[in-house]
């Protein structure tokens, strides 16, 4: 919840005037619902995607406040944050309603930055694997296979957003490969070893290039360091040289 709809547009100018021509790495801007109209005029000529924050499951109806798919592809929205940290923690997301969510996405062709982790308690108690490991069955109950090249999974360990903590390059790469594992049983190995499999637990420019050298760390899901475009592109750099 950052940036006014002028302030995201002068982000957006100048991450365009960066990396916006680049096409080696693909990248996606997620602002809040207020700044996609805007956003979604100056990405129209660039290189990068527009993806929002949220989304409801339902396509209409009397959901007070909510925004359906529909509504953010009549603004060009191509991916969408589900089950972020943060709405499951402060709005009660569960692994079914956050499955919803997924279907109804990739139902209106939109592409899912489907997100697991685990909290600072849970890592504590060893149940970290557990945890990540039900998050993304019961995640992606039904989801089709035809639609997998629609699918981007994102890992954010609870206890290293927003705190300045971040997980190892090993941890990250330790929890990569078991959620790459479960992707295998769910889907083939084949079909997993395509899925993209993002990092987004603090990742900023002094840690990015040792994160995405891990061979099951596929990008970054960038929250703070992505308010502001120098260290943004930064990070792009980092995954232009992995």
């Amino acid at each position: 919840m950052n940036l006014t709809p002028d302030e995201s547009a002068s982000l957006v100018d100048e991450i365009n005037s960066l990396t916006g021509s680049q096409t080696s790495v693909q990248v996606c801007v997620c602002p809040p619902f207020t700044s996609l109209p805007v956003v979604s005029s100056k990405v129209e000529q660039s290189e990068v995607h527009l993806g929002a924050q949220n989304m409801h499951a339902e396509p209409s109806g009397a959901f007070t406040g909510e925004v359906s798919a529909e509504m953010l592809r009549s603004l060009y929205v191509s991916h969408v944050i589900l089950g972020h940290s943060e709405r499951r923690q402060y709005f009660g997301e569960t692994n079914a309603s956050i499955n919803s969510k997924v279907i109804a996405a990739i139902n209106a062709n939109l592409r899912p930055i489907f997100c697991i982790g685990e909290t600072l308690e849970e890592r504590e108690a060893g149940k970290t694997m557990e945890v990540v490991g039900s998050q993304v069955r019961e995640g992606l109950v039904n989801y089709p296979s035809s639609a997998l090249d629609l699918l981007v999974v994102a890992y954010e360990p609870v206890w290293a957003i927003g705190t300045g903590k971040t997980a190892t390059d090993e941890m990250a790469q330790e929890v990569h490969q078991e959620v790459r594992k479960v992707l295998s049983e769910i889907f083939g190995e084949s079909a997993a070893s395509s899925i993209r499999i993002l990092y987004g637990g603090s990742m900023k420019p002094e840690n990015a290039a040792g994160l995405l050298a891990q061979p099951d760390v596929d990008g970054g899901l960038i929250g703070g360091a992505s308010l502001s475009a120098k260290s943004f592109c930064d990070i792009i750099q980092a995954a232009l040289s992995a």
